[in-house]
């Protein structure tokens, strides 16, 4: 088999796939990973969906595979390095999600500078204004860009920290963000709109070291693994008050349990990755999924079984094989 899907998919989508390719659609199977992974002996591509992971436990039983796909939401539970070792290409779409996502953490932070609000000079407890605050982008993904057009409409002033740019990178003039050192943006910052894609080295890097000195009443959105977080750190800077508000759209499971910091937080939202999915994301990232697997396919064609010719009377070893009944 070619390809299986097991992620819901757009039907024009997979049309074009079934016509070019052999198809399994089979969304049921994210329910049941037993059947699962019986199902992945002789297929070449996949197409899975943010609930189901794939790595070295799952590559032994698919000696064929080429290319793991996903449409949406993060990529942290596909084993990266294990797939490169295996020449297996995870594939996803790089800017398919950006618009959804600059438009979700901006309206995120207009809800919190409205929604949670500050003592105003004359002493009355008021909302805030975009357009008065500074926003500093932590991370600079495709997103980042679509934010800082956005947002130049508002007339903020953009500042960035990106640990993979140098401060004299073309990129910050192109996108009209001001560069900054991590801890001078988060002292800046009127609010935090943190993307940076998660590497285990980034493990608990918005922490001790600078939440303590975030400006006072900033309001943070989050579309990164919270893994970027250190948690007694964030759950401190919040319960204190000096962060009015944090959003974050992507919190590891048991997060919020009693014994955690964060549980029980008040001005802590929590959302299920909605930042990257909108019916028009999903359309995008789906047909450049969908484009990129049927390239590695059709660069990779299934090699014909290898037969020996041999001479009339020469014994053949078929001990390893089933008797014909």
């Amino acid at each position: 088999m070619d390809l299986l899907i097991v992620d819901t998919l757009d039907a024009e989508v997979r049309q074009w796939l079934e016509s070019r390719h052999t198809v399994r659609y089979a969304p049921e199977l994210a329910q049941d990973l037993k059947a699962f992974r019986l199902a992945l002996c002789n297929v070449r591509a996949l197409i899975l969906p943010a609930s189901v992971a794939f790595g070295a436990k799952t590559l032994p039983l698919a000696p064929m595979m080429r290319a793991v796909g996903r449409i949406n939401s993060g990529a942290e539970n596909i084993d990266a390095e294990a797939c490169q070792r295996a020449g297996i290409e995870v594939v996803r779409s790089a800017t398919a999600t950006a618009q959804a996502e600059a438009e979700f953490m901006i309206g995120a932070i207009l809800s919190m500078l409205r929604r949670v609000p500050v003592e105003g000079a004359d002493g009355m407890r008021v909302g805030r204004e975009l357009g008065a605050c500074t926003v500093g982008l932590i991370g600079m993904p495709p997103a980042a860009r679509a934010m800082a057009s956005m947002l130049s409409g508002f007339g903020c002033r953009v500042i960035g920290y990106e640990p993979s740019l140098h401060a004299s990178d073309g990129v910050w003039d192109r996108w009209k963000v001001a560069p900054m050192p991590l801890r001078e943006l988060i002292e800046t910052s009127d609010a935090l709109a943190v993307q940076l894609n998660y590497f285990t080295r980034y493990q608990g890097l918005i922490g001790e070291r600078l939440l303590p000195w975030c400006k006072p009443n900033q309001v943070m959105v989050s579309v990164s693994h919270s893994g970027v977080f250190d948690e007694k750190s964030l759950a401190d800077a919040l319960r204190s008050g000096r962060m009015a508000a944090g959003w974050i759209d992507s919190l590891e499971p048991g997060a919020l349990d009693e014994g955690r910091p964060l549980h029980g937080i008040g001005n802590l939202q929590i959302t299920p990755r909605l930042a990257s999915t909108t019916r028009e994301s999903r359309l995008r990232s789906a047909w450049a999924v969908a484009r990129r697997i049927d390239e590695l396919l059709m660069a990779t064609p299934v090699a014909p079984p290898e037969f020996r010719p041999t001479a009339p009377g020469e014994p053949l070893d078929l001990a390893a094989e089933p008797e014909s009944p």
